[in-house]
């Protein structure tokens, strides 16, 4: 008996932190730690998507302006926030379905572009800004909700640019310089990522 002890103590050990590691953070947390993503003036009226009690994927709080931000998933390592105008939210939407559906992001990406094409997908006529916040995992305390040395980066999103209509390059050639991804697709963007300190 003594000998089955220990193993039933270890095993109850690596449960307890196990769930420890992936405990789902307050609303009132979920929420403070998506707006880390959004500019300061759109804060209070930005709607926030997060996870309820069965880490089912919903409405955190209703939104008053033309900001979406989305809380972080708290089975994944480190943290990573964002935010972006609402005219992007189908996109984002489709892309969350389809993700949920278990399709791989290069399918995700030729699905959304056949979409939008097709006029099924409606993506915005004018460029629209998406902000992603993020911190390594040993800089974010998911209990608290303090973070370290966090990283926010830009995308604006201008469907089909080209190097040609924007006369950006595909590559950055300075740090925090922008640079365009994705040229001629639907989900052409322009990249800035400031320099790290």
């Amino acid at each position: 008996m003594k000998n089955l002890a220990l193993p039933v103590v270890l095993l109850m050990v690596t449960a307890l932190n196990a769930s420890a590691q992936t405990a789902l953070p307050s609303t009132d947390l979920q929420i403070k730690t998506a707006l880390l993503a959004a500019p300061t003036e759109k804060r209070e009226g930005a709607l926030v998507y997060g996870y309820n009690a069965q880490k089912e994927f919903v409405v955190l709080r209703k939104g008053s302006n033309d900001l979406v931000c989305l809380t972080d998933d708290p089975d994944k390592k480190g943290l990573s926030v964002s935010c972006y105008h609402r005219d992007l939210e189908p996109f984002m939407k489709r892309g969350r379905e389809l993700q949920k559906a278990g399709k791989k992001s290069d399918e995700i990406m030729q699905i959304r572009e056949e979409e939008t094409k097709a006029g099924k997908l409606k993506m915005p006529k004018q460029p629209t800004t998406l902000y992603v916040f993020s911190a390594k995992d040993e800089n974010y305390n998911l209990s608290t909700g303090e973070v370290k040395d966090g990283y926010l980066r830009y995308v604006v999103y201008i469907p089909y640019a080209t190097t040609e209509s924007t006369g950006l390059p595909l590559k950055a050639e300075a740090p925090g310089m922008p640079w365009l991804m994705d040229p001629g697709t639907h989900r052409a963007h322009i990249m800035i990522n400031p320099p790290q300190q």
